[in-house]
């Protein structure tokens, strides 16, 4: 158990292919599984599940790759992810699930076959609209990485998904030193239980599978049978509320919240959390119909 800050346990279960998922669980009340997104841990979710523990008892896993959980393996895909998803919400008995951005394409690819009676909030989950195409990053990161330049594989990242508005304008000669240098002060500070930022990029090779198998995910959201609530951010790119547009239009039972003044991360513990807590809050106090 965690004493430093907001005290939680610990716990684990298997996905179907055996890999181990490992979790946070804190707080008391109805279980709500709080799914993180790229080059997160969950412990970005924190702040986030702390300000819900009042009134839930919230699971915080940690994806593939990372933290408390084992190795994404050699084969794995959307389809995988969705399993995962999946021995969660039944580990912890849940009908309630937030995820964000690639978090969330796994949670919408579960929500394919969800139960009816789940209800399931999703923040700005990256799926290609328009014939966008949303890893063309990744060659280079792949590139980047397999020179063991990180700092650089990390901008491009931060360029390609246009998730910093700062590393959009910084050209790149600037941004990849400051980008080293913050990582490596990062995980000099970094609390016993964060994944540091460095050890967390080698997981957007993966995640970018999220994406690329996310072709065709808003069309066969038609069959979502399940209660969804589309969350986003008013200063997001535009690709991201033009697929949530897209899913808002797809799936039977969903409405759209924009929180205007934040972004993509703003359930992140460096965004406004309490913000998306509040929405969440609301959404999932009512019981699943």
């Amino acid at each position: 158990m965690n004493r430093d800050r907001t005290a939680y346990v610990t716990g684990s279960v298997v996905s179907k292919d055996g890999t181990v998922l490992g979790y946070r669980r804190l707080g008391d009340g109805p279980p709500v599984v709080l799914v993180h997104g790229s080059m997160m841990s969950s412990y970005n979710f924190m702040k986030l599940g702390t300000a819900l523990a009042r009134d839930f008892t919230v699971y915080l896993p940690d994806r593939r790759g990372r933290g408390l959980s084992g190795p994404y393996g050699p084969a794995f895909t959307l389809q995988r992810a969705a399993e995962d998803v999946q021995a969660l919400m039944d580990a912890a008995h849940a009908r309630r699930v937030f995820a964000l951005s690639a978090g969330a394409n796994a949670v919408l690819q579960w929500a394919l076959t969800a139960p009816e009676e789940c209800k399931i909030a999703l923040y700005e989950p990256p799926l290609p609209v328009g014939g966008s195409r949303l890893a063309a990053w990744l060659p280079r990161y792949d590139s980047e990485m397999h020179h063991n330049r990180p700092g650089a594989a990390m901008v491009t990242v931060a360029k390609g998904t246009k998730d910093s508005r700062l590393l959009q304008v910084l050209p790149r000669p600037v941004a990849v030193p400051l980008m080293d240098f913050a990582m490596r002060a990062q995980a000099r500070q970094a609390h016993t239980d964060e994944v540091p930022l460095i050890d967390l990029i080698a997981t957007m090779h993966h995640d970018a599978q999220l994406v690329l198998g996310a072709e065709g995910l808003i069309a066969a959201s038609t069959a979502v049978r399940a209660d969804v609530l589309l969350l986003g951010g008013g200063r997001s790119p535009r690709y991201l509320k033009d697929a949530l547009d897209a899913l808002h239009a797809a799936i039977p039972r969903s409405r759209t919240t924009r929180l205007r003044g934040v972004g993509h991360l703003a359930a992140d513990n460096g965004g406004q959390p309490g913000r998306v807590a509040r929405a969440l809050r609301g959404y999932f106090s009512d019981p699943p119909p």
